[in-house]
């Protein structure tokens, strides 16, 4: 049975995209079957992957509201082991939707059950919001996994997300894990990053991650080819991280 990976952060601009984009083709081009399920209505995880929206048939609005089958939205890519369910902005409707329906946090685990049997990650891209979409991606997943900007005001999201998911641990999913902190557009040679970095292992530790993103051209580039960094510059520094962060999951027994 396959891990569910949620990527969230409740403050936008941290990575958290780049890291679904780039840890997924990692993952895939290592043997694993992969499958993102683009939560964010942005859909920038969609296009990173060259996926036309104006193609795309089924969507992961039509699976959360019980339109369609989840593979039936699976859309296949060229890059080896990696599929995706993609999304257009119609999903930010699903929020006032979902409030109608019976049990609305729960339903994109129910949704994704069957998919669990045949990936072996299935990574949740979430919104940059606390909503019914978040709630639903972290009620859906095994464990959460944290991108975070070495910048203090980046410490007040993580601090809100790890309320957040105490509170889903809960009452929805006691089995929610920190799947690991990563500290995403690094920059060692500034002071604050220092500073940040020993604030958030002071009180997380060991759910921190060894591995690093550093700020890196490639992966500011590749989402605009239709690539991950790993295709589009596999020598990158940013390309050699998320290699690193595979690794580091992949043993993760979580």
């Amino acid at each position: 049975m396959g891990k569910i990976i949620a990527v969230s952060n409740q403050k936008g601009g941290v990575g958290k995209s780049t890291t679904v984009v780039n840890l997924a083709a990692v993952l895939g081009h290592k043997g694993k079957k992969v499958l993102i399920v683009d939560f964010d209505p942005q859909g920038n995880t969609t296009t990173s992957y060259g996926i036309k929206k104006k193609s795309i048939r089924n969507t992961v609005y039509e699976v959360l509201m019980g339109e369609c089958g989840v593979f039936e939205a699976v859309v296949a890519t060229e890059f080896r082991g990696v599929s995706v369910i993609p999304t257009t902005q119609e999903l930010s409707g699903a929020v006032l939707e979902l409030v109608n329906i019976k049990s609305p946090q729960t339903q994109l685990r129910s949704r994704l059950a069957s998919a669990k049997d045949f990936y072996d990650y299935i990574l949740i891209d979430c919104p940059p919001t606390l909503d019914l979409l978040t709630i639903n991606a972290l009620v859906a997943a095994d464990t959460v996994l944290i991108p975070i900007q070495c910048e203090f005001l980046s410490l007040e999201g993580l601090v809100e997300l790890n309320n957040t998911i105490d509170r889903v641990k809960s009452r929805l999913n006691p089995d929610l894990k920190i799947e690991g902190i990563l500290f995403t557009m690094f920059v060692e040679r500034y002071k604050v990053t220092g500073q940040i970095v020993a604030e958030v292992k002071k009180y997380f530790g060991k759910q921190v991650f060894k591995t690093v993103i550093p700020r890196n051209v490639a992966l500011s580039e590749a989402p605009s080819f239709g690539q991950p960094a790993l295709y589009y510059d596999p020598k990158s520094k940013g390309s050699r991280a998320y290699e690193e962060l595979a690794k580091e999951i992949i043993k993760n027994k979580l």
